[in-house]
């Protein structure tokens, strides 16, 4: 029996009498009674109603609409005020239904109602997943990666077994020999070994730039008779390459004996089996850059202090560690600055306007330069008292400089951090970064003295602060005042003795003071630290070279070690300022070097040239000038320069202008930036250190003038050669080389300096004097 039914759009056309009707509502009602009980237990069982039978009305005075004639238009609803359950009813087709509905669907069952739902959730979770997938809405590489920490058992991901492991229900299985590097690395990063040497450092010029100090000039001009040499002296780190349009300030407004000789050129800088001539005086020897002895020739009683060397066992176990110190230090040394604080550089204003300045320093982050300098001018503009605003315009001035490479935007900048340093209530964080700042670009266009006032300031306002002073003592080496230097570090090392900074600087000036034991343990030692700035070529060289005037065969660990660091091409090739690719080797041919007409030039002219320097060295005239370098261990060694970084000499052609005019045409020398043309005379019993030049884009030649009959040699790696007069020797000075004068006269040479062959015109022209 049926309990619901909606009349909505059903009516009956029964003729049945009303009283009839009555009495029969009075039975269906008893019936009613009878059948709700019945009903409540099996609702589904209810047989079907009679064909052409309506259902039987629920409520009170309701009437069986099969016997009752309805009037036209009138309608009889039909609603149990006290039942809520649907029973299943035969709908006009005679399909039975869930609910009851009408044709319209007016009234859902529950049974559509949760199916609908189900199907509702499950296309929701579809799309939703896939948005998750297409839209890369989680960064699945960056979990797994995550867990990939905690994968103990080597398996390559995280599992119950890694869980065990982790609470300690379970050992870790031990890594094998085969396991992949990625997985060594997760497990055990202390036992990550060295990694292989990185490749040599050649390019134009090699950096080695200590942190807080700006990049100078490359090279300050060299007066009198300094040979360039003299350059690897200074203790400042070397300069980036500049860019012709973007150039800081100055600070300081016949056939040949050997022509047909052949000689094998390895192009990578690796010195390979070379022939010598006949005449040499030292058979052949085979090259090998990257060890320090490798079948040298025999020497001779003379040389033997320098070029038999022992293998010191405990120094080259202190050097195997010392390679190690990098790689543990830059992992302690990141850890470290992850721990650091972030400086504050806002006040309590910059708080309140901290929004408009994350915006413009959103656009300088973003490398919109020019954006992000007038958003933080319009701030400065609004908000002049706000330190940050004016820091962040410096800072994007800073940047627009680099970007189109201009002197004056950049001095703008200098003075916009000078400005925000000045305000009044700036942070101490700010503060510092904007006066250290200063100190470096004034650094780098040559305001040399400008950055060292600016560093005194900051050492003023943070006495404590051991890294300022480091960069103050570097500011006054810049200056060349080895003395103020010395003062600042021996300050820093009083407070912090273990300072490797402070100690191969400080190493560095006893050195140039001709303080060669003092030197070595300052040197040897900051070294050693593996501090930021102390791995830098010119304490690898200058350690090397203290070792070797002190007679210490360890000189060529360091030089190797030195190498492996790709500060120098190689053991014997330790010059500073390289370019990258340039044929290497000690001797060269003339014909090798391109240059035979000049060589030719100068040995049919050899006599010319020697009564013109014979001429000029009497001592009155005080042309020769004792060479300055410190390259000698004994004896008096003049020399008369007449071209220096591609320019004459003053005046200095006037007393011989044969041999200048003889020169004129050959740009190789004379317009050679990088090298020099002079006379030399050595004295007899002179000895020159063994030394490098610093740079391997020039060769040197040697025309021989007055040189007496034995004594007179010279040695480049591990080959020996003399003189001869009006002969031509070309060796490449970047490679350790010594002279020995043992003679019973002087001996008088010609020294021209040309551009490495391989050189470009275009990088001629480009590359920075020396």
């Amino acid at each position: 029996m049926q309990r619901y039914r909606h009349y909505g759009a059903s009516y009956s056309s029964s003729s049945a009498p009303v009283a009839e009707a009555e009495a029969q509502e009075e039975e269906d009602e008893e019936e009613e009674e009878e059948e709700y009980a019945e009903e409540e237990v099996c609702e589904e069982e209810q047989p079907l109603l009679e064909a052409g039978v309506q259902a039987v009305v629920q409520d009170t005075g309701g009437v069986n609409e099969e016997e009752v004639p309805q009037r036209k238009g009138e309608v009889t609803p039909a609603v149990s005020e006290t039942e809520a359950k649907v029973p299943p009813v035969e709908s006009k087709n005679g399909k039975r239904t869930e609910g009851g509905g009408d044709a319209g669907g007016g009234g859902g069952g529950p049974k559509y109602s949760m199916f609908t739902w189900f199907v509702v959730l499950a296309l929701l979770g579809v799309w939703s997943s896939v948005a998750v997938v297409y839209f890369d809405i989680v960064d699945y590489d960056s979990v797994i990666g995550k867990l990939t920490a905690y994968d103990t058992d080597g398996d390559g991901d995280f599992d119950v077994e890694d869980a065990k492991v982790l609470l300690g229900l379970k050992e870790a299985d031990k890594t094998n020999v085969g396991d992949s590097p990625e997985e060594k690395t997760v497990l055990k990063p202390e036992d990550v070994s060295e990694p292989e040497a990185p490749e040599l450092q050649r390019e134009e010029p090699a950096d080695a730039t200590s942190p807080g100090t700006s990049t100078p000039e490359e090279t300050p001009s060299v007066s009198g008779s300094e040979d360039v040499e003299s350059e690897i002296q200074a203790a400042v780190p070397l300069p980036p390459l500049v860019e012709d349009d973007f150039v800081p300030d100055d600070p300081r407004d016949s056939t040949h004996p050997h022509e047909d000789d052949v000689i094998t050129i390895d192009s990578t800088g690796v010195l390979l089996e070379e022939t010598l001539p006949e005449e040499s005086s030292v058979k052949s020897g085979q090259y090998v850059t990257s060890s320090r002895l490798s079948q040298e020739a025999e020497p001779t009683e003379a040389e033997k202090h320098s070029e038999e060397r022992a293998e010191p066992e405990p120094e080259r176990e202190k050097l195997k560690e010392t390679e190690n110190i990098p790689e543990a230090e830059a992992e302690h040394k990141l850890k470290e600055k992850a721990k650091k604080k972030k400086p504050k550089l806002l006040n309590k204003f910059d708080k309140t306007i901290k929004a408009e300045i994350d915006a413009a320093e959103k656009l300088l982050k973003k490398g919109k330069a020019e954006e992000a300098l007038r958003a933080f001018e319009a701030l400065v503009q609004q908000y002049p008292q706000s330190p940050r605003a004016l820091y962040g315009k410096a800072q994007a001035e800073d940047e627009v400089a680099e970007k189109l490479r201009s002197n004056d935007m950049l001095q703008r900048a200098i003075n916009s951090y000078r400005e925000a340093a000045e305000l009044p209530d700036v942070a101490p964080d700010l503060l510092k970064a904007a006066l250290k700042r200063r100190a470096e670009r004034q650094q780098f266009l040559g305001r040399m003295r400008g950055s060292l006032a600016t560093l005194e300031k900051l050492v003023q306002i943070f006495p404590d602060d051991v890294s300022l002073k480091n960069d103050l003592g570097v500011a006054h080496l810049l200056l060349g005042d080895n003395k103020g230097a010395k003062k600042v570090y021996e300050e820093v090392l009083e407070a912090a003795p273990g300072n490797g900074f402070a100690k191969v600087h400080y190493g560095f000036i006893l050195k140039s003071e001709n303080k060669i034991a003092e030197s070595i343990p300052y040197l040897k030692e900051g070294l050693e630290s593996g501090e930021p700035g102390t791995d830098d070529g010119r304490f690898y060289f200058h350690l090397g070279d203290a070792l070797q005037r002190a007679g210490d065969d360890s000189a060529y660990d360091w030089y190797e070690l030195g190498h492996k660091r790709g500060h120098f091409a190689s053991v014997w090739q330790r010059s500073l300022y390289n370019v990258k690719g340039l044929k290497a080797q000690p001797w060269w041919t003339p014909k090798e070097t391109g240059y035979t007409d000049l060589v030719k030039t100068l040995e049919r002219n050899w006599r010319t040239i020697r009564d013109e320097a014979l001429a000029v060295m009497d001592q009155n005239t005080g042309l020769f000038v004792p060479e300055e370098e410190n390259l000698r261990e004994k004896g008096e060694w003049g020399q008369y320069t007449l071209w220096q970084q591609g320019k004459k000499d003053g005046n200095s052609c006037q007393g011989v202008q044969k041999t200048c005019s003889l020169l004129e045409r050959y740009t190789e020398a004379t317009g050679c930036k990088r090298g020099q043309i002079k006379f030399s005379v050595m004295q007899p019993g002179t000895h020159v250190w063994p030394h490098t030049g610093p740079t391997n884009c020039r060769l040197r030649m040697h025309l021989g003038l007055v040189v007496p009959k034995h004594g007179c040699r010279i040695r480049c790696t591990n080959q020996t050669r003399e003189w001869e007069e009006g002969k031509v020797l070309i060796f490449d000075d970047s490679f350790e080389h010594e002279v020995w004068q043992d003679a019973v006269s002087y001996r008088l040479i010609f020294i021209v300096d040309v551009w490495h062959p391989e050189l470009t015109q275009h990088q001629r022209q480009t590359l920075s004097a020396i």
